[in-house]
């Protein structure tokens, strides 16, 4: 099957641009640095699991000090929520050394659903195959003022539950969704887990998504996660300028 070439990066800097992406948002990590993240339903948000641990103690971050910045564009968010639970795979380790590509995956529940007609959650859609085409929107490290998405990008395999894509990513864009148009709206199939390169070739690695969210939605149904006493009072988020660049970690195998 022949696949088309690799679409450029776009930024969705107007609210026509971005209109139907309300959902992807940015996570503001206690306004010290920042992953992407999605909705997939009105109180949940998908992003990386390594995104919740801190890159320097390797210790679990307080979701209290988290905030989902939907729509995020031009220094204001369609929604703001923080976060009540957070739950990471139950195999993921954060080891300081190795981004588990293969389960680097979680999901927070949100203090409050997102009940807004601009911000529609996404559906999730079965694992992509090799060279299908895929898109991803995200924000990173000197673009994370708005959201960019790239159109297409495409699947050039799977190693050990990981899957292997030409998207363009960078520092930020951890958690960032990986995106399905079979169906003719955008279904989620993957979550941004790492860059490295592959030969001289830079790639993207996701995580496989089929098993690993199940482990979580079970674990959801059971109660399990790392709780808030109570959901925390709203707070809005510090300028771009006020805090570090990211706070996701990234590994080059």
């Amino acid at each position: 099957m022949a696949v088309a070439e690799d679409s450029p990066l776009a930024t969705l800097q107007t609210g026509d641009q971005a209109r139907g992406w309300d959902a992807v948002g940015q996570l503001d990590i206690g306004g010290r640095g920042f992953c992407s993240g999605a909705l997939i339903a009105d109180n949940l948000v998908l992003t990386a699991a390594h995104c919740l641990f801190d890159r320097e103690t390797n210790a679990r971050i307080d979701p209290a000090t988290i905030q989902f910045l939907a729509g995020w564009r031009g220094g204001r968010a369609q929604s703001y929520r923080g976060v009540r639970r957070a739950v990471v795979h139950p195999d993921y380790v954060m080891d300081g050394t190795v981004t588990r590509t293969a389960v680097d995956v979680a999901v927070l529940e949100l203090d409050r659903p997102i009940r807004d007609t601009k911000v529609k959650p996404f559906a999730i859609a079965s694992r992509p195959r090799a060279g299908e085409e895929v898109g991803v929107v995200s924000y990173a490290r000197g673009r994370d003022q708005a959201p960019s998405i790239q159109e297409t990008c495409a699947v050039l395999g799977r190693q050990m539950g990981s899957v292997v894509m030409s998207c363009d990513v960078d520092f930020g864009a951890s958690g960032a969704p990986i995106f399905s148009f079979d169906s003719g709206e955008p279904q989620i199939v993957s979550v941004v887990s790492a860059m490295a390169t592959m030969g001289d070739k830079k790639v993207s690695l996701g995580t496989d998504l089929e098993e690993p969210l199940a482990r979580i939605r079970a674990e959801l149904a059971a109660g399990k996660g790392y709780f808030l006493p109570q959901a925390p009072e709203p707070r809005r988020v510090l300028m771009s300028g006020q805090r570090r660049d990211t706070g996701a970690k990234f590994v080059k195998p």
